[in-house]
């Protein structure tokens, strides 16, 4: 029986994903601040604050390797940089890219060993397409990406699968707990439906099976990803003309 770790695994996203995996016959791990709330028969729960680098290593120390680990752990309201509190900057960086950092980190040494296992980042739209009035969410999932990015040349080849998995916009809680965001999407970026958790968790055990290094979806927001790759300057004009002014 497989064991796959996830992170952020209370709602949304973390949560379906985890319902999915179980139904499938894995051993899951839930990591959250309030994992142990999480109703899953047969899962083990483990409440972790994340961006405690301290708690992150007690963790590792505690779970043994798993042979999927989700990081999908992540926060943060849509604000200018000069309106973001220095310690919700802080927090921004460490949720979702540090905790994705540390927790790998503690995990990959025993992949390596085995020689096998896959790390699955999950990210937002913003690191493809920057939105305006989002500065230190935006600036944490670039980072994020970097570490996808990172890691899928460095596992080359050692039997440690990496992938990187952004959807669009998710019918999560994610809106409702940072009121204000949701207004903050740019009228163009609007054009992209939304999904919903369990159509993530989907993408995400797919992309495992079949070793996908990065999954763009829905296909409106990878045609906007390559729009921006293909014609930058119209791209990022359309963004900001139709996104959050000051």
């Amino acid at each position: 029986m497989p064991t796959v770790l996830i992170t952020g695994a209370s709602q949304g996203i973390g949560l379906a994903t985890a319902r999915l995996f179980a139904a499938r016959g894995a051993h899951v791990v839930l990591v959250a601040r309030t994992a142990s709330k999480v109703d899953l028969p047969g899962a083990t729960a483990h409440d972790v604050d994340l961006a405690d680098p301290t708690a992150i290593a007690d963790l590792v120390a505690a779970v043994p390797t798993p042979d999927v680990l989700v990081n999908n752990a992540g926060v943060g309201r849509w604000l200018f940089l000069e309106d973001t509190p220095v310690e919700e900057l802080a927090t921004m960086a460490a949720l979702p890219y540090l905790a994705a950092l540390h927790v790998t980190r503690g995990f990959l040494p025993g992949m390596l060993a085995r020689g096998s296992g896959h790390v699955v980042t999950v990210n937002s739209p913003v690191s493809r397409i920057p939105i305006p009035g989002a500065a230190g969410y935006t600036s944490s999932r670039y980072a994020l990406r970097g570490l996808a990015a990172a890691l899928r040349l460095d596992l080359r080849g050692t039997g440690v699968g990496a992938s990187e998995v952004v959807p669009g916009k998710v019918s999560s809680n994610y809106f409702a707990n940072n009121p204000g965001a949701e207004e903050r999407i740019p009228l163009v970026a609007r054009l992209i439906p939304t999904v919903s958790p369990e159509r993530v968790a989907e993408e995400i055990v797919r992309a495992v099976a079949r070793r996908r290094a990065e999954v763009v979806f829905p296909w409106q927001l990878k045609a906007f990803e390559v729009a921006g790759r293909l014609f930058p300057g119209v791209t990022r004009y359309l963004t900001w003309r139709t996104g959050a002014r000051r």
